[in-house]
């Protein structure tokens, strides 16, 4: 993860953080030797909305699984990995008890970090979303 960068280069070139708390770990055992990292959760957090379509949400990946919870909607989606990569096979309904505690871990990790969580707007004007949008549309089919 790009968290992982700065740990990295800063032990590559031999010197210290800056500051006391540095998220991510080093890399450079794993490019020295093909010793991985010590970690057993990856965690996402992107609480806000892109141009581009994505939504608020957090994840964690542990082992071979990946846990998505969606903010818009509060809905959980579950991926084994190591038999779906591309996701298209939710299995948070077939495994309730293994999106529960995956979800359980990503939620302590959220409040560990004090993650800033996603608020409605209340001057959002979802008639004037839907109008944009299809004007958007609109100028893209021209092109």
């Amino acid at each position: 993860m790009t968290i992982d960068l700065y740990p990295t280069l800063l032990d590559l070139a031999g010197t210290k953080p800056l500051q006391s708390v540095v998220d991510g770990v080093s890399l450079a055992p794993l490019l020295r030797q093909g010793v991985k990292p010590d970690r057993a959760d990856l965690f996402w957090h992107y609480p806000h909305y892109h141009p581009g379509g994505a939504t608020p949400y957090s994840a964690i990946r542990s082992g071979d699984l990946r846990l998505v919870h969606f903010y818009e909607d509060g809905r959980d989606e579950l991926y084994d990995l190591s038999a779906d990569v591309g996701e298209t096979k939710d299995l948070a309904a077939a495994q309730p008890d293994q999106a529960k505690a995956l979800r359980a871990r990503l939620d302590v990790w959220l409040k560990s970090v004090d993650a800033q969580l996603p608020v409605p707007n209340p001057a959002h004007d979802a008639a004037a979303d839907g109008a944009q949008g299809r004007k958007n549309a609109k100028a893209k089919a021209k092109k």
